[in-house]
């Protein structure tokens, strides 16, 4: 284990992280208003299709914020991995390479429960202008097989939640504080759970869902204010 401190040359990535977490927290906030202010896409294939035919604008600004967060994810893990390399380099290697590798498979993937997959859309604006019960009848079946790949459980949230147990535990001797570690603690505990066992836990899921913004919040905020000590540190007269 290494003594807990910044590189004042790592500034301009803590400040990439930093910003990128307050993108993060955005990119989940919008979809949850309009789960509030619309009705929650069904997971059936037939009722889907209809769904997003009827709330098209809705249907796509939900997937491309839980889709597209992934990508202010990856820097965010990023830095926090290289802000705690100095405690524990080799923990803070393998919680980066979680984080990093869990927003790849979730970008490559394309979609997220409940029910948001662009395959989807495609299939609506088919189903829409289908002249027969049979071609329905066929892309429900298909939307169905999305469906059930979209909501079963992914490697790519269990990884997601592994990170920030991992890189939370290692922060236990960097520079976030305790309020942060712990939060991370729980986060990446109950993630893992919540993530494994997410088509069984119903609304207990929410816990996780809540619990995540709030702790790319909170290191968004601490990443940023490592970026500012470093930047003093490094603009400071040396005695």
């Amino acid at each position: 284990m290494g003594s807990a401190r910044s590189d004042p040359s790592w500034s301009p990535l803590y400040r990439a992280g930093g910003a990128s977490a307050l993108v993060f927290v955005l990119l989940v906030m919008v979809p949850v208003v309009l789960v509030f202010a619309a009705p929650v896409p069904p997971t059936e294939g037939a009722s889907v299709l209809a769904y997003i035919a009827a709330n098209k604008v809705v249907y796509l600004t939900e997937l491309v914020c839980f889709v597209g967060l992934g990508v202010p994810a990856m820097v965010v893990f990023l830095a926090v991995g290289v802000a705690v390399k100095d405690v524990d380099k080799n923990l803070a290697a393998i919680g980066g390479l979680f984080g990093v590798a869990s927003e790849v498979i979730a970008l490559a993937l394309g979609s997220s429960p409940q029910s948001l997959h662009g395959g989807l859309v495609l299939l609506s604006d088919s189903y829409a202008a289908a002249q027969t019960d049979a071609q329905r009848v066929s892309l429900a079946g298909s939307a169905d097989t999305l469906i059930a790949a979209t909501n079963a459980v992914s490697w790519a949230g269990i990884l997601t939640a592994a990170a920030i147990l991992v890189l939370s535990i290692v922060m236990r001797r960097g520079l976030f504080g305790k309020p942060i570690v712990v939060l991370g603690i729980l986060t990446g505990t109950v993630g893992i759970v919540c993530e494994a066992f997410r088509p069984l836990i119903g609304p207990v899921y929410l816990l996780y869902g809540l619990a995540l913004p709030v702790w790319f919040g909170m290191v968004g905020w601490r990443l940023l204010r490592i970026a500012g000590a470093s930047a003093r540190e490094t603009s400071s007269p040396r005695s």
